[in-house]
Protein backbone atom coordinates (compact mmCIF):
# COMPACT_ATOMS: atom_id res chain seq x y z
CA UNK A 1 0.00 0.00 0.00
CA UNK A 2 1.61 3.49 -1.54
CA UNK A 3 0.71 6.62 0.08
CA UNK A 4 -0.25 8.89 -3.04
CA UNK A 5 -0.69 12.84 -3.82
CA UNK A 6 -3.15 13.57 -6.22
CA UNK A 7 -3.43 17.09 -8.03
CA UNK A 8 -5.80 18.11 -10.72
CA UNK A 9 -7.64 21.43 -10.74
CA UNK A 10 -10.75 19.79 -11.44
CA UNK A 11 -12.40 18.50 -8.03
CA UNK A 12 -14.29 15.55 -9.87
CA UNK A 13 -11.38 13.93 -11.49
CA UNK A 14 -9.77 13.95 -8.15
CA UNK A 15 -12.25 11.84 -7.24
CA UNK A 16 -12.26 9.63 -10.26
CA UNK A 17 -8.67 9.48 -9.63
CA UNK A 18 -8.90 8.63 -5.68
CA UNK A 19 -11.46 5.86 -6.45
CA UNK A 20 -9.01 4.37 -8.95
CA UNK A 21 -5.83 4.90 -6.54
CA UNK A 22 -8.40 2.87 -3.67
CA UNK A 23 -9.07 0.01 -6.28
CA UNK A 24 -5.08 -0.43 -6.60
CA UNK A 25 -4.67 -0.93 -2.92
CA UNK A 26 -3.10 2.60 -1.92
CA UNK A 27 -4.11 5.74 -0.23
CA UNK A 28 -4.54 9.44 -1.48
CA UNK A 29 -2.56 11.30 1.47
CA UNK A 30 -3.82 14.57 -0.26
CA UNK A 31 -5.37 16.36 -3.10
CA UNK A 32 -3.82 19.96 -4.50
CA UNK A 33 -5.43 21.68 -6.93
CA UNK A 34 -2.71 23.85 -8.18
CA UNK A 35 0.51 23.32 -8.95
CA UNK A 36 1.78 25.97 -5.45
CA UNK A 37 -0.20 23.42 -3.53
CA UNK A 38 1.06 20.22 -5.00
CA UNK A 39 4.77 21.38 -4.10
CA UNK A 40 4.18 22.23 -0.77
CA UNK A 41 2.11 19.25 0.03
CA UNK A 42 4.74 16.87 -1.32
CA UNK A 43 7.13 18.30 0.69
CA UNK A 44 4.83 18.36 3.98
CA UNK A 45 3.33 14.44 3.15
CA UNK A 46 6.07 12.82 1.31
CA UNK A 47 3.97 10.86 -0.86
CA UNK A 48 5.77 7.44 -2.75
CA UNK A 49 3.94 8.84 -5.86
CA UNK A 50 2.39 11.92 -7.04
CA UNK A 51 -0.43 11.60 -9.97
CA UNK A 52 -0.47 15.66 -11.38
CA UNK A 53 -2.18 17.35 -14.33
CA UNK A 54 -0.76 20.04 -16.67
CA UNK A 55 -2.59 22.64 -17.08
CA UNK A 56 -3.66 24.10 -13.45
CA UNK A 57 -4.00 27.49 -12.07
CA UNK A 58 -1.05 29.31 -10.06
CA UNK A 59 1.45 26.71 -11.37
CA UNK A 60 1.25 24.46 -14.02
CA UNK A 61 2.26 20.56 -13.33
CA UNK A 62 5.48 20.59 -15.52
CA UNK A 63 6.32 23.65 -13.31
CA UNK A 64 5.75 21.85 -9.98
CA UNK A 65 6.81 18.82 -11.38
CA UNK A 66 10.51 20.30 -12.16
CA UNK A 67 10.11 21.58 -8.15
CA UNK A 68 9.36 18.45 -6.72
CA UNK A 69 12.19 16.38 -8.36
CA UNK A 70 14.80 19.64 -7.33
CA UNK A 71 14.11 19.27 -4.10
CA UNK A 72 13.53 15.15 -3.97
CA UNK A 73 15.35 13.61 -7.25
CA UNK A 74 13.97 10.46 -5.96
CA UNK A 75 10.17 11.74 -6.51
CA UNK A 76 7.74 9.26 -8.47
CA UNK A 77 5.69 11.59 -11.02
CA UNK A 78 2.66 10.18 -13.24
CA UNK A 79 1.30 12.91 -15.65
CA UNK A 80 -2.27 12.80 -16.75
CA UNK A 81 -3.43 15.31 -18.75
CA UNK A 82 -6.22 15.97 -21.40
CA UNK A 83 -3.45 17.79 -23.21
CA UNK A 84 -1.85 15.31 -25.14
CA UNK A 85 0.08 17.74 -27.51
CA UNK A 86 4.06 16.21 -28.11
CA UNK A 87 5.36 19.34 -26.54
CA UNK A 88 3.79 18.60 -22.94
CA UNK A 89 4.77 14.98 -23.54
CA UNK A 90 8.41 15.54 -23.93
CA UNK A 91 8.38 18.57 -21.43
CA UNK A 92 6.82 16.28 -18.84
CA UNK A 93 9.24 13.22 -19.49
CA UNK A 94 12.52 15.51 -19.73
CA UNK A 95 11.35 16.90 -16.29
CA UNK A 96 11.17 13.69 -15.32
CA UNK A 97 7.75 12.11 -15.20
CA UNK A 98 7.64 8.69 -15.25
CA UNK A 99 4.60 8.40 -17.38
CA UNK A 100 2.34 10.38 -19.37
CA UNK A 101 -1.59 9.61 -19.61
CA UNK A 102 -4.07 11.46 -21.46
CA UNK A 103 -7.31 12.23 -20.17
CA UNK A 104 -9.90 10.24 -20.72
CA UNK A 105 -7.59 7.49 -19.68
CA UNK A 106 -8.60 3.98 -18.79
CA UNK A 107 -8.91 2.38 -15.11
CA UNK A 108 -7.13 -0.19 -16.46
CA UNK A 109 -4.01 1.51 -17.75
CA UNK A 110 -3.70 4.12 -14.65
CA UNK A 111 -3.62 1.23 -12.38
CA UNK A 112 -0.66 -0.57 -14.65
CA UNK A 113 1.09 2.99 -14.68
CA UNK A 114 1.21 3.39 -10.48
CA UNK A 115 1.68 -0.41 -9.82
CA UNK A 116 5.05 0.42 -12.61
CA UNK A 117 6.08 3.87 -11.05
CA UNK A 118 5.82 2.36 -7.35
CA UNK A 119 8.12 -0.83 -8.69
CA UNK A 120 10.78 1.81 -9.96
CA UNK A 121 13.82 2.24 -8.48
CA UNK A 122 15.35 5.69 -8.71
Amino acid sequence: MANILIVDDSAFMRLILKDIVRKAGHVAVGEAEDGLKAVQLYLELSPELVIMNIVMPELNGILALQRIKKRDPKAKVIICSATGNQYYVIEAIQSGALDFIIKPFDESRMIHSIKRALQLTI
